[in-house]
């Protein structure tokens, strides 16, 4: 089990949230707009709360900050399995499930699933 730090955390979240920013403008539905919405404000939250925190304190192990992050896990799932239908290009879906990836490793031993 690795530990990561909090500017890792950062680095990543901050690349999850360019991802689903940019599949939010590529999506052709209202329901996945929404879909991408809530995980983008998940994210915002969290980083908004990990911004706070002095500089010299990055590199601490990172814990996720907010329960609204930690309530995204199921959907960063789902979306991981449906990525391809949610994400309209290929170079986006390939992307997001990287991103993806990086953040579910991210939040694995933090996180409880419900």
């Amino acid at each position: 089990m690795s530990v990561h730090s909090i500017s890792n955390a950062i680095r990543t979240l901050e690349d999850l949230l360019n991802g689903l920013d940019q599949a939010y403008w590529e999506a052709n539905s209202l329901d996945r707009k929404d879909f991408f919405y809530d995980l983008i404000s998940a994210l915002h939250a969290e980083l908004s709360e990990l911004n706070k925190l002095s500089v010299q304190d990055h590199h601490l192990a990172y814990e996720s900050v907010t329960e609204e992050f930690r309530a995204v896990r199921p959907k960063l799932s789902r979306l991981r399995k449906l990525v391809d239908d949610f994400a309209l290009r290929s170079t986006t879906a390939a992307r997001l499930e990287n991103l993806i990836n990086q953040t579910l490793v991210l939040m694995g031993r933090n996180s409880t699933a419900p």
